[in-house]
């Protein structure tokens, strides 16, 4: 999307709020154009650099001062857009490997590991990212960088450093000559300990995802 729809003419395009916009705006165009499949080679390194260029935004979020919203209450922003679509195109872009461990805080001790997937990680980022949106779009800015950096903290913060871990493990079993394991059977409804993640590896690959996925050995 062009600066002239999504900015009012004449911002600054140093401004701060500006450039928060343009990156959450190119994340979600960028994921969206990823999950309809067109190009599935290159899937998996485009969305870890997606990812990490988020999350520097979202550092950008955590560092600045609190920002306080003009208004004591959210103002209605209407429904969300649904976002199972996109969930769904990634589980099947991303199948076999969609689903990864994850410790929500690792600062609570003997926290056990948790399955959790990446189509559902992106589909999530994606909901939080377009409400703030939302505020921007209809000249609310202050409102919207309440949003993006609240739920940064909350929510889609830690849920795409959980993906970006799970990406950059992904690609570094490849780049490395690793074998992956498959978490056979696993499913998100299930809490595992850590033994019992180790227990359910399966017989996956790297040779069987490398060239699916667009990823390349290490020489």
């Amino acid at each position: 999307m062009s600066d002239a729809m999504l900015h009012a003419v004449g911002q600054d395009p140093d401004d701060f709020a500006v450039q928060i916009a343009d990156s959450i705006e190119s994340f979600i165009v960028a994921t969206t154009e990823v999950a309809k499949g067109d190009e599935p080679d290159s899937a998996v390194p485009f969305l870890l650099l997606e990812v990490s260029q988020l999350l520097l935004t979202g550092g950008r979020l955590g560092a600045h001062e609190d920002i306080v919203p003009d208004e004591r209450y959210e103002p209605d922003t209407g429904p969300d857009v649904d976002v199972d679509d996109l969930r769904e195109r990634f589980a099947v872009l991303l199948d076999p490997i969609d689903v990864f461990s994850e410790v929500f805080d690792p600062y609570e001790p003997r926290k056990a590991p948790v399955p959790s997937r990446i189509s559902d990680s992106l589909a999530d980022i994606v909901t939080d990212l377009r409400h703030g949106l939302a505020h921007y779009r209809a000249g609310r800015t202050t409102e919207a960088l309440w949003w993006w950096q609240f739920s940064y903290f909350s929510n889609w913060g830690p849920t795409a450093s959980a993906t970006l871990r799970a990406l950059q493990s992904l690609v570094a079993h490849v780049r490395l000559d690793q074998p992956l394991a498959e978490l056979d059977g696993l499913d998100t409804d299930e809490d595992l300990a850590d033994d019992v993640l180790a227990e359910e590896a399966g017989k996956v690959m790297v040779e069987e995802i490398a060239g699916p996925l667009g990823l390349r050995r290490a020489r």
